[in-house]
């Protein structure tokens, strides 16, 4: 018998975001400029103030902390969420390494191996790899580009509920649709929790990031709630400081909270100096998130104007996060996108996509969509979105009708 690698590590999906990146870097090897657009990194700079925090410090000795987190951390992030309008305990929130962590805790609190746990798709493609690791079965229930992504019907999730359905996982504003769930199609779904005995399981990593006005209804702030919500968060995206990989799982279920505190202590802490980030960043003004929020708005206008203007894509308004789903005139998304960076460029300049069928479980969809993260400046975002005009132009499994082409040479 050889050795082999167990069945869950086989399973493992490799991310779908990241999958192109040797193609990215062997074109930045032929001296091509590649805007990435495939992954949630804001270029915004980190604050300041966070780095100081950690530089004024006074530590002899980086020790552990309790494995829920500092006492002076949970205390400041409690504050945080009252300003959010959200009004938590010290002793609901278990700081998290990243929101990755809140997301795995999770599973493994709220499901047994085998269980069921119903998700809309298109969704964060990391799901699929934490519910293999926790042993979770996803279920999905299909939203559509043409509503805009909107929370699919109640009667598609009542289908797919079976014995074996323990949680429904949302994330809101949605990554990677950007679509915002209204407080009535939370209430709904809460609803149908309370109804078949589920949790509710809300990621909220992009809660400050909604335009046009429009404000993020938590999950914690519907009534009734308290027994069956889950909130998964992070600093990540908040404050542009995806690499502090600080989170936090909160709930008002005391026993999920003490399990998932178990779960906690078997990793001892999390990170120290990245809680000394975190703690700084609360005391970051409202106006830090008003500018971002008019920054990314300013993106997602721009990258929605130079989509729809580009004939045989199909591109909805995302209402928060920093995402937009498109349907391409291609034949296939993902040879696209792989193509972008191994055969073509334009000013010798090309952009890096994600292909959205990693976004989906249910086979064939999403092959022609793609995902943009639209979190570079302006002039960039620009280039990019130039060098995707040409690229539908010169790309040999165009689908475009010739009419369709024939607008699209003259634009470009």
């Amino acid at each position: 018998m050889s050795l082999s690698v167990s069945q869950r590590g086989q399973d493992m999906p490799v991310s779908p975001f990241r999958k192109l990146a040797p193609f990215a870097e062997a074109a930045r090897q032929q001296g091509i400029k590649v805007y990435q657009l495939n992954i949630g990194q804001p270029d915004i700079a980190t604050p300041p103030s966070l780095f100081e925090a950690v530089r004024k410090a006074d530590i002899r000795v980086l020790a552990y902390s309790n494995g829920a987190g500092t006492d002076s951390y949970r205390q400041k992030l409690t504050a945080y969420y009252h300003r959010a309008g959200i009004e938590v305990a010290t002793e609901e929130i278990l700081v998290t390494t990243a929101g990755s962590e809140a997301i795995l805790f999770a599973l493994l609190t709220c499901l047994n191996p085998g269980d069921e746990l119903v998700v809309p798709e298109p969704f964060y493609g990391a799901y699929t790899a934490f519910a293999i690791a926790a042993g979770v079965q996803l279920v999905t229930v299909t939203a559509t580009i043409d509503n805009g992504f909107a929370l699919p019907p109640l009667a598609a999730f009542e289908a797919v509920i079976t014995p074996r359905t323990k949680a429904v996982l949302l994330c809101n504003p949605n990554n990677p649709t950007g679509y915002v769930y209204s407080r009535a199609e939370l209430e709904a779904l809460l609803q149908l929790c309370q109804q078949h005995q589920l949790f509710l399981l809300s990621d909220e990593a992009y809660r400050e990031y909604c335009y046009d006005g429009a404000r993020a209804t938590s999950a914690l702030n519907l009534a009734g709630g308290e027994p069956y919500v889950v909130v998964l968060d992070t600093i990540s995206k908040r404050y542009s400081a995806c690499g502090a990989r600080v989170g936090s799982l909160v709930t008002r279920n005391k026993d999920v909270f003490q399990a998932a505190f178990h779960f906690a202590q078997m990793r001892i802490s999390p990170p120290g100096l990245g809680m000394l980030l975190g703690e700084a960043a609360v005391a970051l003004p409202e106006s830090y998130f008003e500018e971002n929020r008019a920054e990314y708005q300013a993106r997602r206008d721009l990258a929605v104007r130079r989509l729809q203007a580009m004939p045989g894509v199909q591109c909805p308004v995302p209402g928060g996060a920093f995402y937009v789903m498109a349907h391409l005139p291609v034949d296939d998304a993902e040879r696209f996108s792989k193509w972008l960076l191994t055969d073509f460029s334009y000013e010798n300049q090309t952009l890096m996509l994600s292909p959205a069928n990693g976004f989906y479980q249910t086979p064939g969809l999403g092959r022609q969509q793609v995902r943009l993260a639209y979190i570079l400046n302006l002039q960039d975002l620009e280039a990019a979105l130039t060098c995707l005009e040409h690229a539908l132009l010169a790309y040999p499994g165009r689908t475009l009708a010739p009419r369709a082409l024939n607008e699209l040479e003259a634009l470009v």
